[in-house]
């Protein structure tokens, strides 16, 4: 009996010994538990948050999943390019002529010559006019020529921006150019004039847009309904036109921005009618050409854009595609005498890049994520919350480029999104973060930053939402709380 005793004590023993184990082992609260309960519904789910003091995981939910990132990926975008240039870089875009001027006459073409340069905007190519006044010039007796270089015209790959070539109702899905003005888009100013009449329909930059534009805007009352749409179409010919119509109430003037079937040829029909606009007569057409300017060319005009680091807080701040993936397509062409004329082959960069911050902790085990866009329009996209929590800490150990990258981020209180400015002070004030949501084909929703804790120190976080195949459109306002819940708790904590 005393032997039995003992025996059944040992075993009670041991196995209050092994529970207590477990329950060491576990967390001491549920991990990412509203995005648990997301994942329960099904919804696909990847997250991670690490601690970056002494790089230890704090919480994983499937973190080495890849999932759609949507414009997630433009963390990577911005990372990258401030590995190839410095902060302050600039883009540079020339205005170089092929004659000589003869008593106010170009006796021959203008030349566009850009470098890549995604900020290009109306002021610019209003300072490019005047420096051609400036030197004289009244008349141009030849073509105003488009160079496409640094890398040429790209090919319609996202399916958005294929629809475009067609006809658009939005800004977002430009086609991408070396040489585009205003993000790749007509920038249109509607202006009331009075109850019952016609409002005016203009550039942006210009008196006269340099398309046509079919249809017409009634004012109405000031108070009244706004209806007023604008279409952009192309027709069969390749020429541009913006149909319009509906109401503008009478009040300050309404700005629309559509995207352009072809922004090489855009930007040198604007730069055309600002010349004109200026007192500058250019003869002959818009054409798009390629090549080395011929011999003897020389420079009228030059203009540098925002530097690289004010571009990446748009580009972060505000989701611009046409920034992201321009400056993947410029990344391309610093590394190659022959650049990619495809968007994803450039989006190769990227994924070599992830590739290699996650070689620093993992050698044998990396795989490159697929990456073929800087911006996350393309949907095949893949990216986990390792990928991400790990190139946000590769950046915050890089001192030298950590303030331009942290720069462009958001914190939610003054973020320009009515989703993000919700929650508690801590949320609000201790968070800054990027944003990707999608719709279609599956819903996408993540979030991926820093979050400052109480004592001082930074963690790095990422949270993505997929659609999945039992729950496709996953409600933005539901993921976004469930992602801010468990930042939340993190922040509870730290």
């Amino acid at each position: 009996m005393p032997h039995r005793a003992t025996s059944y004590s040992s075993k009670i023993l041991s196995l209050l010994l092994c529970a207590a184990a477990a329950l060491a082992a576990l967390p001491a609260h549920a991990q990412w538990r509203a995005l648990q309960a997301l994942a329960s519904r099904g919804a696909l789910v990847t997250a991670a948050a690490i601690d970056l003091d002494d790089g230890h995981v704090i919480e994983q939910l499937d973190a080495s999943r890849r999932l759609t990132p949507a414009s997630l990926t433009k963390l990577t975008t911005a990372a990258l390019a401030l590995q190839t240039w410095p902060a302050g870089k600039m883009f540079e875009t020339r205005l170089l002529a092929n004659a000589p001027i003869v008593r106010g006459r170009l006796t021959g073409d203008l030349i566009l010559q850009g470098a890549g340069d995604p900020s290009l905007d109306d002021e610019s190519l209003w300072q490019l006019a005047a420096q051609v006044r400036g030197a004289g010039v009244a008349v141009v007796s030849g073509d105003l020529f488009v160079d496409p270089a640094p890398f040429g015209v790209v090919a319609c790959e996202a399916q958005d921006r294929c629809h475009a070539l067609e006809s658009s109702d939005s800004a977002y899905n430009a086609p991408l150019a070396s040489v585009g003005v205003d993000f790749g888009n007509w920038c249109v100013v509607v202006r009331p004039t009075a109850p019952g009449a016609a409002a005016l329909v203009r550039g942006c930059g210009v008196t006269h847009l340099p398309i046509a534009v079919q249809g017409a805007i009634r004012t109405v009352a000031r108070g009244g309904r706004q209806t007023l749409w604008i279409e952009r179409r192309t027709g069969p010919d390749g020429d541009d036109e913006l149909q319009v119509g509906g109401d503008v109430p009478m009040g300050d003037d309404q700005t629309v921005y559509r995207s352009m079937s072809n922004p090489l040829i855009g930007v040198g029909l604007l730069l055309k009618e600002t010349l004109r606009e200026l007192g500058v007569d250019v003869a002959g057409s818009v054409v798009v050409r390629a090549g080395q300017p011929p011999g003897g060319s020389y420079e009228l005009g030059d203009v540098e854009g925002l530097s690289l680091q004010e571009q990446l807080g748009r580009m972060l701040r505000f989701s611009n595609n046409y920034i992201a993936d321009v400056l993947t397509m410029d990344m391309a062409a610093s590394v190659d005498d022959h650049p990619p004329q495809a968007l994803a082959s450039a989006g190769r960069l990227l994924s070599d890049f992830v590739e290699r911050v996650e070689a620093r902790d993992r050698p044998a085990t990396r795989v490159p994520p697929p990456l073929y866009s800087g911006s996350g329009l393309t949907t095949d996209n893949r990216l986990s919350a390792n990928d991400l929590v790990r190139l946000l800490a590769y950046q915050y150990h890089d001192a030298r480029r950590f303030p331009a990258f942290y720069g462009g981020l958001v914190v939610p209180r003054d973020a320009p999104f009515v989703f993000l400015r919700q929650g508690d002070e801590a949320w609000l004030d201790r968070v800054a973060l990027k944003t990707g949501t999608l719709d279609d084909p599956r819903s996408v929703c993540g979030i991926a930053g820093y979050l400052r804790k109480r004592n001082g120190g930074w963690i790095a976080f990422a949270a993505i939402v997929n659609g999945g195949p039992a729950w496709k459109h996953v409600p933005l306002f539901q993921a976004i709380a469930a992602e801010r819940a468990d930042i939340q708790s993190l922040l509870d904590r730290y």
